[in-house]
């Protein structure tokens, strides 16, 4: 099977690598010519655990190519995946341009019959307008060439997107033809071991389950984070609350972790898209539209905590552990720790910041922010700062040397963003604690273990 990707971002270099791993032959596209060149030396655009390994294996046995040149591109391919970017507008619609260009070019070169995959996030309506788009131009250009379109959308989390793509937990399927369906369902089942379910349906069912799955995981996430800010309040344990609630098998554990809010490529900008399909057809979205709020609001609440629990911070030093929107990626767009470094530097603030990884991501975005210090190691980040602050949870943020961090500290206070730590091992090394909906926690073990920390005010 010969397979043609259009577009090197996230998507479809994963879903590319992975397919050539899995023994097809692979050609991925772009337009950007020192995206393919550093794809051919081996260096990636984005950093996803395992996918190094799967490109430079698959490139070296030639199953793996990058080009430019997308005559070649639609000409060698039977199958071929659409998965260019659909940024944000400002009125929260999807940006299309980039998909129409590729239909057009389509049109052009396709020279026997194709399954045109369209796999970027895209408003319900898109694989139809496509459809029509490249039917369109061939009938101008006498092309009588036949094409089936195929809505296949991705379910790929960053940090995990390889297991994603080997391991889905279902693959939609929307098409109106019997054949193309076919032809995509064999190429999963070449690829995927374990009997996962398939989802055949129409284009528009298709397109809207992306959506609202992700729209239904963000609200997860904006509810159990409204509900830490009310066990704040009242004295509860949140971490007790959510481990309860995903018990219940109705409810499910998985994204019922209290924090300062979702980010990255696709909840963001999923829910903003789904709000905006809904006042075109004259569908009040209240719910998304409160998840976008609470999440918005979320990183102004944990500047607000650690402004009081600091007393100000004009002229202090916050150290910053954690600078992507989740482990596992460089990705920072909508990062809520680089939503909350903005708010403090907002608020007279100087900050240190520390990453594995998205460091030099930050240096490039916020090279305005010259009271940014960028650190080598957490321990950096950590010297002489009033306060640290864990925003995102890193393997190598979940075992610091938390008495040695206190000890190059001109503060005592532990931000701790993601409920990582145990707060009794923290105060015993010295700190205050403040979680995220643990207040109770914080405030019973102080008062009886002040005397921890009383030389050191």
């Amino acid at each position: 099977m010969k397979i043609s990707i259009i577009g090197t971002g996230y998507v479809g270099l994963v879903t590319g690598a992975c397919l050539s791993d899995c023994g097809m032959d692979v050609t991925c596209m772009d337009m950007d010519e020192e995206k393919i060149a550093n794809l051919r030396e081996g260096i990636l655009p984005i950093h996803e655990p395992g996918l190094q390994e799967i490109v430079e294996r698959n490139y070296q046995a030639a199953r793996l190519k990058f080009t430019t040149n997308i005559q070649e591109t639609v000409t060698r391919a039977e199958v071929i995946f659409i998965t260019v970017g659909t940024p944000p507008q400002e009125d929260g619609s999807a940006d299309l341009k980039h998909v129409k260009t590729v239909a057009g070019e389509l049109a052009q070169y396709i020279n026997g019959y194709k399954v045109i995959v369209s796999k970027s996030t895209v408003p319900v309506g898109t694989a139809k307008m496509l459809s029509s788009l490249i039917r369109e131009k061939m009938n101008r250009l006498k092309n009588g060439f036949d094409f089936d379109v195929v809505a296949n959308p991705e379910f790929l989390g960053e940090g995990t997107a390889v297991r994603d793509f080997m391991h889905p937990s279902r693959i939609v399927i929307g098409t109106r033809s019997i054949k193309a369906q076919k032809i995509l369902k064999g190429i999963y089942e070449s690829c995927i071991k374990e009997k996962v379910p398939f989802v055949l349906t129409n284009f528009e069912t298709a397109e809207l389950i992306k959506y609202a799955s992700n729209a239904f995981l963000a609200t997860k996430i904006s509810f159990i984070n409204e509900i830490s800010n009310l066990c704040d309040k009242i004295g509860v344990d949140i971490c007790g609350v959510s481990r309860a609630m995903g018990m219940d098998k109705r409810i499910g554990e998985r994204f019922l972790r209290p924090g300062p809010g979702y980010g990255g490529s696709c909840l963001p900008k999923d829910t903003r898209a789904l709000i905006k399909m809904g006042e075109e057809s004259r569908v009040d979205m209240r719910i998304i539209k409160s998840v976008c709020e609470v999440n918005y609001n979320q990183k102004n609440i944990m500047t607000d905590k650690i402004e009081r629990k600091l007393h100000g911070v004009i002229n202090k030093v916050i150290g910053v552990l954690g600078l992507s929107f989740k482990p596992g990626t460089d990705d920072i767009r909508e990062s809520p720790s680089i939503g909350i470094i903005k708010e403090l530097l907002n608020r007279g603030a100087s900050v240190k910041v520390y990453d594995p990884i998205a460091i030099e991501s930050v240096r490039r975005q916020l090279t305005l922010h010259k009271t940014i210090k960028y650190c080598s190691d957490e321990y950096e980040c950590a010297r002489d700062a009033d306060a640290i602050v864990l925003a995102t949870e890193w393997d190598c943020f979940r075992n610091l040397d938390l008495m040695r961090m206190k000890a190059n500290m001109h503060g005592k206070y532990f931000f701790d963003f993601r409920n990582v730590y145990d707060p009794k091992k923290v105060i015993a090394s010295g700190f205050y604690y403040e979680g995220v909906g643990r207040s109770n926690i914080s405030t019973e073990i102080e008062s009886v273990g002040r005397d921890i920390f009383n030389d050191n005010k």
